[in-house]
């Protein structure tokens, strides 16, 4: 009996205890900050909290062209110290339904299909830019591509007064579909106030 008792402590010990893989976890700071250590846009915030979770800047929104960039933090890499792929997919899907919501006169839409391809790896630290735009814009359906590029630095120098890089090498490209919505009753309040945040900065 005493043997059984121990065992059924030794169980409800070793169930209490955190697994060792989650004892080796770091711990992650989720404030975003931009690049040079300030407080992310509150744009990007209002428009899709979780491209801010990682960081995320959302730059130009228009019918046709949705842009933004990141820094390659812990937050957003595997456990090679690169960047998830999912975190490529999210920003494929992401820019690619703010752009078809624009598109569409601001109806409502939703994602029904997205192929990535992930050409090479974006090493933690590395900054990079992303590019959305249509490849057909119908009447029902959407077609979009978003690219994914690693950012080339400007100088030191150029970087103080704001100056922004150029595109460097192809990480992901992405084909997402999203279907136009019949606008069959009011839509919800959410995506009512989704929608005037989108429309509120877009450039028609």
């Amino acid at each position: 009996a005493k043997i059984r008792n121990q065992a059924a402590t030794d169980a409800a010990a070793a169930a209490a205890a955190p697994l060792p893989c989650l004892q080796s976890l770091p711990t992650f700071h989720m404030t975003p900050t931009d690049d040079r250590g300030g407080a992310l846009s509150s744009k990007t915030a209002q428009i899709d909290s979780p491209l801010h979770a990682f960081g995320f800047c959302i730059g130009t929104i228009s019918p046709s062209l949705v842009d933004g960039r990141f820094r390659v933090s812990e937050v957003c890499c595997q456990s090679f110290r690169v960047l998830h792929g999912g975190i490529s997919a999210l920003i494929a899907e992401a820019l690619a339904s703010i752009g078809a919501h624009a598109a569409a006169g601001f109806r409502r839409i939703a994602g029904i299909q997205l192929a990535i391809n992930h050409h090479r790896p974006a090493a933690l630290g590395e900054h990079i830019l992303a590019e959305a735009r249509p490849v057909s814009v119908g009447k029902n359906i959407q077609v979009w591509e978003v690219r994914l590029w690693k950012e080339e630095r400007p100088p030191p120098a150029r970087e103080e007064e704001g100056g922004e890089g150029r595109k460097g090498a192809l990480v992901s490209s992405a084909r997402v579909t999203v279907m136009v919505l019949p606008g069959n009753g009011p839509p919800s309040e959410a995506a009512r106030e989704a929608s005037e945040t989108v429309r509120k900065y877009s450039r028609l």
